[in-house]
């Protein structure tokens, strides 16, 4: 009861003054809760973990935010860890975000931050199929990082922006003495969507581990101690109230 009636002062306060309209988030420390929690199997964790992103998404619908990233997985991620445990992971990846998230959550339009290559063929063709499927919803945008890097990023959009002016018929010369950071922005996988205002990382590591290096450069870091499964309503109103605090 307690915990419910400081929750809802907290929101009535933060409804006051400025909110985020992008809200990043990197969910670490899926195993670690899982461990935590005494679950026999550590990668049960992905699962709450994944789940959980539906209700953090509640949240943010409830303050009108309506731009949303999730870290889900990076290149590492992918390519780095037991082939058993990546399977696994990915076939979370599609029921959920790419089934049921979807098919609940009909507000939220998804998007895809990464590289589909690196995924396996199901789980990029899930996504595919996702991203098909909520093209039409434009109030609310659900970004879902996976395969990602944020270097490769920056390099992919170089090598897009640069055979886009070769194709144009560009000088290379002239192209070096007129390239902008918003030319650059144009060919980021996040093109046409705004730069997080508010990143939160859980599980008490301050690093952003590459996740959104160029797109982060004016937001606001808030880094919450607690497991992301684990990652309660009111952890979520405390990092708003760091936002609105730090705003000038």
């Amino acid at each position: 009861m307690l915990y419910a009636l400081y929750a809802r002062h907290l929101r009535s306060r933060l409804l006051k003054g400025p909110l985020p309209a992008h809200i990043a988030m990197v969910m670490d420390g899926n195993r670690r809760w899982a461990r935590e929690m005494g679950l026999d199997d550590p990668s049960q964790g992905h699962r709450h973990g994944v789940e959980h992103i539906e209700t953090v998404l509640g949240w943010c619908a409830d303050l009108d935010i309506r731009h949303v990233t999730i870290y889900v997985a990076s290149v590492d991620n992918v390519r780095k860890r037991e082939s058993g445990q990546v399977a696994a992971y990915m076939r979370l990846i599609e029921e959920i975000i790419a089934g049921r998230l979807i098919d609940s959550a009909t507000r939220w339009r998804l998007h895809v931050a990464g590289r589909l290559d690196e995924l396996p063929d199901s789980t990029a063709h899930a996504l595919k199929l996702a991203v098909d499927r909520t093209r039409d919803r434009a109030d609310h945008h659900l970004t879902v990082a996976i395969g990602y890097d944020g270097r490769q990023e920056v390099v992919d959009a170089v090598r897009s922006l640069l055979t886009d002016q070769a194709d144009a018929g560009v000088p290379l010369g002239e192209l070096a003495r007129t390239i902008t950071s918003d030319d650059i922005a144009a060919h980021l996988y996040t093109a046409g969507r705004p730069d997080p205002d508010l990143i939160i990382r859980t599980s008490g590591e301050q690093r952003l581990s590459g996740f959104l290096i160029w797109q982060a450069a004016a937001a606001r870091l808030h880094f919450c101690e607690v497991y992301w499964p684990g990652f309660r309503h009111i952890d979520f109103l405390r990092a708003l109230r760091s936002f609105a605090a730090r705003r000038p």
